[in-house]
């Protein structure tokens, strides 16, 4: 049964981020990126997720957990990106994607 989950993610330091309003690098330890996106089913932890970007690329991430969330009634499905560092192609689009969020830690 396809359900929507809110995707969590957590991406690898970069060399070069983009910067705040103030002109301050934003480091990608103090974000996450989130998308709502409709799945087969609910991703077990040590499952990989596709996710597809506007410009036609996609990415990897591992899932680590999910949890339900009352407030938004549906599962929060938290997952790091796969590989050990991100290219700077995939980061920029990443960030420029409209349908993905960054939304800093607390």
């Amino acid at each position: 049964m396809p359900t929507d989950i809110e995707v969590n993610l957590r991406i690898p330091s970069v060399k070069d981020p983009i910067k705040d309003a103030n002109g301050y690098p934003i480091r990608s330890t103090d974000v996450r990126f989130i998308r709502v996106i409709n799945v087969p089913a609910l991703p077990k932890p040590g499952a990989m997720l596709k996710l597809e970007m506007k410009n036609g690329t996609s990415i990897e991430c591992e899932v680590h957990r999910a949890e339900w969330s009352e407030g938004k009634e549906r599962f929060i499905v938290y997952c790091r990106y796969s590989k050990r560092s991100i290219s700077p192609d995939e980061y920029h689009a990443l960030v420029s994607d409209p349908d993905w969020e960054m939304r800093p830690l607390l």
